[in-house]
């Protein structure tokens, strides 16, 4: 059954900062924000104060992570994320110094300015780790951030995601970022039946992270236009497992004919540009107008040395609007309630270690 918008429907060109080039926007460097020593004081300060009312990092909020000066530069950073370019380098963590729990109540502490922590797992786990557990993509029940190898584009289930890099792999491991409404205007202007295809309920794979009564997939468009804004959900991998469900919409080859358009688009050089992060550097991204990738990496054989980010996801209060049928995936579309995996009797945790 074909459910996909005709061509003379399609929404307009998305003009907005999120509709970037590449290039263009990585030599502007406005994207780049650096922390004094003064900021970095308050954060270690706001952080130990409450570490000292509690040892659980999953118990701090804005209110109690106090930032008297740093607080309106991370308002001004939220604006630049929900209505800008849609991500942000923030530098850098003296993680070489901190203690592991000093450095997630900081990022913790920091990301709860930006928006309220999702679990990312079944486990309840609202601080993420990113570190190769020696699993494989092609497990059906394997999330890629748990291996070395490449992610390929992709959205999470937030409205930002943050990463701070505690150690770097030995080789690979860059972080790459394209802009999901340049996609859409490409595929726009060139290919308008394939954009077309991408407004169908495509199935995507949950990976056994199933919530209670729900199938074992959700069925989003790739594209989104509500309310005049225009949202992407992607996840090429999961798009494809879901597959093996008998019951889910089988992909025709107008729609792989149009993911194939949307990934060698994404992965094109006039449109995309990496990063690597180093210890210390956060990055911040808009999940709703961006897509974000991770080269393949070489870990280091030492355990001690393995490559390993912290993660959040997070839901602003002052996010955009969202469809009704992304509440398969984010639970509600509730700005500052929706997001992350909810299907889980644990109780909110943020572990320091990789469980």
């Amino acid at each position: 059954m074909r459910f996909a918008m005709r061509v003379e429907d399609l929404p307009p060109e998305i003009e907005t900062p999120s509709a970037w080039l590449g290039p263009r926007i990585q030599n502007s460097g406005n994207w780049l924000f650096t922390l004094n020593d003064n900021e970095i004081k308050e954060l270690e300060q706001a952080a130990s104060t409450c570490l000292d009312q509690s040892e659980n990092i999953a118990d701090i909020t804005r209110d109690r992570f106090v930032l008297p000066t740093l607080a309106p530069r991370l308002r001004a950073i939220h604006d630049f994320l929900i209505d800008g370019p849609g991500f942000a380098l923030v530098k850098s963590l003296p993680v070489d110094i901190w203690s592991r729990r000093t450095t997630a109540a900081v990022f913790y502490g920091l990301g709860s300015h930006l928006g309220n922590a999702r679990p990312q797992n079944a486990k309840g786990h609202l601080l993420g780790h990113v570190i190769d557990m020696g699993l494989r993509a092609d497990d059906p029940n394997v999330r890629i951030y748990q291996t070395h190898e490449r992610q390929t584009y992709h959205t999470d289930s937030s409205d930002l995601v943050g990463l701070v890099c505690l150690q770097q792999a030995k080789a690979g491991g860059d972080s790459a970022l394209v802009s999901s409404n340049t996609l859409y205007n490409e595929m726009r202007r060139n290919h308008p039946e394939l954009a077309a295809a991408l407004f169908d309920p495509i199935a995507t794979d949950r990976r056994g992270e199933v919530p209670v009564g729900q199938k074992p997939y959700f069925e989003i468009p790739v594209f989104n236009w509500h309310q005049g804004l225009m949202s992407t959900i992607y996840q090429r991998q999961y798009i494809d497992s879901a597959q093996r469900f008998n019951d889910a919409m089988r992909l025709t080859p107008l729609h792989i004919e149009a993911l194939d358009c949307f990934d060698h688009l994404a992965n094109d050089p006039r449109l995309n540009f990496l990063m690597r992060l180093e210890p210390g550097d956060m990055q911040f991204v808009h999940n709703h107008t961006l897509l974000h990738d991770r080269t393949a990496f070489e870990d280091w054989s030492d355990p001690a040395k393995k490559r390993h980010l912290l993660r959040l996801w997070l839901s602003s209060p002052l996010a955009r609007p969202l469809p009704e049928v992304f509440a398969q995936r984010y639970g509600t579309v509730v700005p500052g309630l929706r997001g992350g995996v909810m299907h889980t009797d644990a109780a909110v945790n943020a572990p320091l270690d990789p469980l």
